[in-house]
């Protein structure tokens, strides 16, 4: 089949089905379509490792010429003047841009509830939530609609909904992709992520989007090293585990699912190294103290003088601010004065240099463990997917569902979610759902990720949601 007729067959399916798990926000058919008849043309001579490939992009990149609101009512009707430097690449190569997902408002979640466009459903289970921030990213792929998505990861918000909806989210060492053209959340942490259901599609991907950017001067000039499978296996690999981190509050399916991979890698000739990580029990409370200090400095700017809706009626500046600032969802509205609170004077010293002193401490951790082994292999969430509503009145319990992915945002280092299989049916939940494990590597070192991500990764396939009575 072409390109084209493919398309079609997936545009069909998002108009069929999107309506009941609400991963796009925005389909760009004409585009798309333009696109898709230009790859039929290269198909023999294809103009790069992505041409053809269907891509969903989240709605806080921008696209020239479409909506890029961040799921955010202050950002309402905002049409982008140009192209993400990542979107740009994919352009370029011939990857086909479907449209834009659904997420949490300006990347603040980890359940893609806190959306003005709704709250987007995990397509295992539409009663459950797609994680976030990128959960409609996620959901986009799990479901069939597109082979591929980019979201960004802060603090896990690509490799937890991939966890939770059974594919592979990738976040490269911090400065492989640019981050020009991507809404603002926290500028030390936020990375452009990739979203795919198998590796090797996440592979090409990164070898097109990834690379220096000279509108960006916190991306490097470093050799991306080989991703794709080159047959080399993982005989000796070290893989290390921080069994300290495995106790009480994780689901026994996914320490038996740690425990399976294990041998798994035995099996195939890789060696199992116990390892210490002890700083990153500190990770979340210092990512939360960084991150939102600098959400706070980031979002300033929307204050109906530069950006935002000005309001007609405002009788002072005070009262523009209020008035402006009101259109901020209650999660943002929370970071940002967390963050004021910890950057205020008084308590920068208390908060944020202590924050900063333990991610120092958390990325020295980090180069110790990798002293003994080559990779380090956690969950990527405790849990599986949990159901919509049930931790949205509850700040802090979604919070610490960050607890393996925050350690790798703080110390910049590659990351890589993979899904293993499915949990087993129980009174949480009465079908199985997917499990992820989270693979992290030393920084640049993104090769030796990828060589340990293929042993263990299983291909899973999501059933269409129960109320469409369909199947894929």
């Amino acid at each position: 089949m072409s390109v084209a007729s493919d398309l079609e067959d997936l545009l069909a399916r998002i108009a069929a089905f999107d309506g009941a798990i609400n991963a796009f926000v925005d389909v760009d058919v004409d585009n798309a379509r333009v696109a898709a008849a230009a790859a039929d043309v290269t198909v023999q001579e294809p103009r790069s490792a992505v041409d053809g490939l269907t891509i969903a992009i989240k709605a806080n990149i921008q696209q020239r010429g479409r909506v890029a609101d961040a799921a955010s009512s202050i950002l309402a009707g905002h049409v982008s003047a140009l192209d993400a430097t990542c979107v740009a690449r994919l352009r370029t190569g011939g990857a086909v841009v479907v449209g834009t997902t659904n997420m949490d408002e300006f990347g603040m979640g980890s359940s893609t509830e806190r959306s003005v466009h709704g709250a987007t459903k995990n397509p295992w289970d539409i009663a459950r939530a797609a994680g976030g921030s990128s959960g409609g990213a996620a959901a986009a792929v799990a479901a069939g609609f597109v082979a591929a998505a980019l979201g960004t990861d802060t603090g896990g918000s690509v490799r937890q909904p991939a966890a939770f909806c059974g594919v592979v989210g990738f976040k490269p060492t911090y400065g492989r992709i640019s981050r020009r053209g991507v809404v603002a959340f926290a500028s030390s942490l936020d990375q452009v992520g990739i979203i795919a259901a198998d590796v090797d599609t996440v592979a090409r991907i990164a070898d097109v989007v990834c690379g220096a950017d000279d509108g960006d001067a916190t991306t490097v000039d470093n050799p991306l090293p080989r991703l794709l499978d080159d047959g080399s296996g993982i005989a000796g690999l070290r893989i290390g585990v921080p069994r300290a981190l495995l106790k009480d509050g994780i689901d026994d399916d996914i320490l038996a699912a740690v425990a399976s991979a294990c041998a798994r890698y035995e099996a195939e000739g890789a060696v199992i190294v116990d390892v210490e990580l002890p700083a990153v029990e500190h990770a979340v409370s210092a990512y939360y103290v960084i991150a939102t200090a600098e959400a706070s400095s980031n979002l300033s700017r929307y204050d109906g003088v530069r950006f935002g809706p000005r309001g007609t009626d405002v009788t002072s500046l005070s009262s523009l601010y209020e008035r402006t600032r009101a259109a901020f969802g209650p999660e943002v509205r929370r970071r940002i004065l967390l963050g004021t609170f910890v950057l205020s004077h008084g308590y920068y010293e208390s908060y944020l240099r202590q924050a900063q002193r333990v991610r120092r401490a958390i990325a020295d951790g980090f180069t110790a463990a990798f002293a003994d082994c080559d990779v380090i292999l956690v969950p990527t969430t405790p849990t599986t997917a949990f159901r919509l509503g049930e931790k949205t009145t509850d700040p802090l319990s979604m919070y610490l569902a960050d607890l393996f992915t925050v350690p790798a945002s703080l110390a910049g280092l590659p990351a890589i979610s993979v899904p293993v299989g499915m949990s087993s049916a129980s009174s949480a939940s009465s079908e199985p759902l997917p499990i992820g494990l989270q693979l992290i590597g030393r920084a640049y070192d993104e090769g030796t990720l990828f060589r340990a991500a293929r042993p263990i990764f299983s291909r899973l396939k999501a059933p269409f949601p129960p109320t469409t009575g369909a199947q894929p």
